[in-house]
């Protein structure tokens, strides 16, 4: 991946950590940033979409599938740690190429 606006990890973490926040305090959380948007609905769980951009040499279905693994795993991980077990989906958008 090219480019992803602030970092990944820190988004995803900040992300996780504020809903987990809002659920505990018994609001509905939606949170967005830069490249990830995030939110929480008590009948479809966790609801997560990346916005990316990649280098023109890659292939733009591998790299999305990578990235949609690669973000469900560590929400579900942090989820996990949480005791919640909320299902989690990803949607993964390339928004160009470089």
């Amino acid at each position: 991946m090219a480019a992803l606006q602030p970092a990944l990890a820190d988004r995803l973490a900040l992300a996780a950590s504020r809903a987990h926040q809002a659920v505990t305090a018994g609001t509905s959380p939606h949170r967005e940033a830069a490249g990830v948007r995030c939110e929480h609905t008590p009948a479809d769980g966790w609801h997560v979409e990346v916005r990316c951009i990649l280098h023109a040499d890659q292939r733009v279905v591998d790299v999305a599938r990578q990235v949609r693994d690669d973000v469900r795993n560590a929400v579900s991980a942090y989820l996990s740690q949480q005791c919640t077990s909320d299902r989690v989906t990803v949607v993964v958008t390339v928004t160009r190429t470089l």
